[in-house]
């Protein structure tokens, strides 16, 4: 017996079904496997494959969360699964099995979901697309022969296509938030430490990283934020308290927020036209739902001190992760297990001081503050996700083409996420558009520190004002 309507629902509404005892989570567990099976061979989105425990766990007791009954997938990387592999995309790692399950991981388990299988995900997560020598290429299901972004690549692609309602993610520089906004998904990238990152949290010490879920709607990625968003024991730094339930905010107008308007990057570079004319919609519908518009041609930061700054923390972040994994594996790694961006990131990386080190550490601070200092004029900052639409594949190839030309091509493409891993802040972005090629295209809100809340408002406002849901791509159901 199957579900056949299984990808018109979200993950909450799966729940609502199986709590009705109108689906079994080991029907839904067949569905999504049934489209993992068709789709996988030309998305190349799960790289990792627990049928049979999935099923077991399915046919069990599940905890009684919002999420019960609903499958989930993990990203392959920093986020361990009790004997499931994590290889961060690398060959280097390719043997690395997990002795157990990180905290988050307890909690998503606790939010009643069935754990899957895993995500492709570029090596070390240091690309804006999912294309690698060890995982291989991820493929866009709006257009395969487009990238799905990176470097939640592989969870944009599997959700996108309806293989899962959601899956979980993780963004450094911006690797939630492109991916959606190429595959048209919800990306949340909340407050730093608003989920938990450990037991061993040592890839998240310089505080960039965070975890959260690609999505289709809105209540999705509130719901699972308010389970999984709590402090954990024995965290260094907890987040500032939230109000009230996320789940609350979206039933909540976000009444005339103040609404900066910022298209420029540090490097000049003017948005693809498509892109311009999403965010100049995005503005208009802003301003027919109330909002007043401040429109912002240039923030007072020194962009290249500030990416500077994260080079060297980031660099010296990448070498301590890879000694460790040379400790773990007793091993160096070699040239030929490395691809050529992350072999070139690590040597170049080797090469910074102390003095650069302590410097970038004392800019980034600096820096986030004066940015942070920003949402004195406004509640939310409104940009584009990406200079441009989703690239075909090819074009950001972390294997085949040059690093430094690699690393120029990339700097046309993004930009505007980065900053806000520095800072800390939570950062939406939402499917507000397509491409005049059929590529959705993204748009970012950006809230103060902490405030979630007023981005759940807006989007659940924007999401009843523009939908998106009946939006379907080629590769779907």
């Amino acid at each position: 017996m199957g579900f056949a309507q299984y990808d018109n629902f979200d993950g909450r509404g799966l729940a609502h079904l199986v709590r009705r005892g109108e689906v079994s989570p080991a029907e839904l567990l067949e569905e999504a496997i049934t489209r993992i099976e068709r789709h996988n061979p030309t998305l190349n989105a799960v790289v990792y494959k627990a049928y049979d425990e999935a099923r077991a766990t399915a046919k069990g007791r599940l905890p009684d969360g919002p999420f019960k009954g609903v499958p989930f997938l993990i990203k392959d990387i920093g986020m361990p699964v009790a004997g499931w592999p994590m290889t961060n995309g690398s060959a280097y790692l390719r043997n690395n099995i997990s002795p157990g399950d990180a905290e988050l991981t307890r909690r998503y388990r606790a939010a009643g979901v069935v754990l899957m299988g895993k995500t492709n995900t570029p090596e070390f997560g240091i690309p804006g697309t999912t294309e690698g020598r060890h995982l291989g290429i991820c493929r866009n299901p709006w257009n395969p022969n487009h990238s799905s972004g990176g470097s939640s690549g592989g969870a944009a692609s599997a959700v996108a296509s309806g293989m899962v309602p959601m899956a979980h993610g993780s963004d450094g520089l911006g690797s939630i938030r492109i991916p959606s906004a190429q595959c048209g998904l919800v990306g949340m990238k909340p407050t730093q430490y608003r989920n938990p990152g450990g037991p061993d949290d040592r890839s998240r010490a310089h505080g960039f990283v965070v975890d959260h879920v690609l999505t289709r709607t809105v209540r999705d990625s509130a719901a699972m934020l308010d389970w999984t968003g709590w402090p954990e024991d024995d965290a260094p730094y907890a987040p500032v308290p939230k109000a009230r339930l996320y789940m609350d905010e979206i039933k909540t107008a976000p009444g005339r927020l103040r609404i900066g308007l910022y298209t420029e990057v540090p490097r000049g570079i003017p948005p693809h036209p498509d892109v311009q004319a999403v965010f100049d919609a995005t503005a208009k519908t802003l301003e027919e739902l109330g909002h007043t518009l401040i429109v912002k041609k240039d923030l007072p930061i020194d962009w290249r001190k500030l990416y500077r700054a994260q080079g060297a923390v980031s660099g010296a972040m990448f070498v301590a992760g890879i000694d460790s994994h040379r400790e773990m594996l007793g091993r160096d790694p070699t040239e030929d297990e490395m691809e050529p961006l992350a072999w070139a990131s690590y040597r170049s990386a080797q090469k910074l001081t102390a003095s650069m080190i302590g410097e970038g550490l004392q800019n980034l601070r600096l820096i986030s503050r004066q940015i942070l200092a920003l949402w004195r004029e406004f509640d939310v900052l409104l940009s584009p996700v990406t200079l441009a639409p989703a690239p075909e594949i090819g074009h950001l190839d972390p294997v085949n083409v040059e690093p430094r030309e690699f690393n120029r091509r990339q700097s046309k493409v993004f930009g505007y996420t980065p900053p806000y891993n520095m800072t800390g802040q939570p950062s939406l972005s939402l499917p507000m558009g397509m491409s005049s090629t059929g590529i959705p295209i993204g748009m970012m809100f950006t809230g103060r520190y902490a405030d979630e809340a007023t981005l759940y408002r807006l989007a659940a406002q924007l999401e009843e004002a523009r939908p998106w849901q009946d939006r379907k791509p080629a590769v779907w159901g």
